[in-house]
């Protein structure tokens, strides 16, 4: 069950992340402030799936790789940690900060550094997650029988 439910909870972690980060992107330079607004007031409900997509990701993942050894194991196993902690500790309290000061049309110097500082978070997380999404299929690949994935 791991090995079906993983790839689909990474990826829709993943897309859910990026989402976020491009609407983020795309209402700051190309639309106005009410597109911002909303996006701002947005994200935080998007939790209910992001949330759930990466404990299903993390469990499983750990559940496939507690009896693998090699490289891109322990790369995977050495990302998650900072893919929560960067997740709880700097994107998930941004994110709250910025939907209220957007609620209140509050688009000051605060919103604009906080922003910034959850947009290089975000990059880093989607970074993260499309390497251990990388490395997954190489993994996948080799215990199919594909030996032409090469090394780690």
């Amino acid at each position: 069950m791991s090995k079906l439910i993983h790839p689909i909870a990474g990826t829709v972690a993943l897309v859910t992340i990026l989402s976020f980060w491009l609407a983020t992107v795309w209402s700051e330079a190309f639309a106005g402030e009410q597109a911002v607004r909303m996006v701002k007031t947005l994200v935080p409900y998007g939790f209910f799936i992001l949330v759930p997509a990466l404990m299903a990701a993390g469990g499983s993942g750990f559940s496939l790789g507690k009896n693998m050894r090699g490289p891109l194991i322990v790369a995977k196993k050495k990302r998650m940690p900072i893919i929560a902690a960067n997740g709880l500790l700097i994107l998930i309290p941004s994110a709250l900060y910025l939907s209220f000061k957007a609620r209140t049309g509050a688009f000051d110097m605060d919103f604009y550094v906080i922003q910034a500082i959850e947009l290089i978070a975000g990059a880093a997380n989607i970074t993260m997650l499309s390497l251990n999404m990388r490395d997954g299929h190489r993994l996948s690949r080799r215990r199919a029988g594909h030996p032409e994935t090469g090394g780690a």
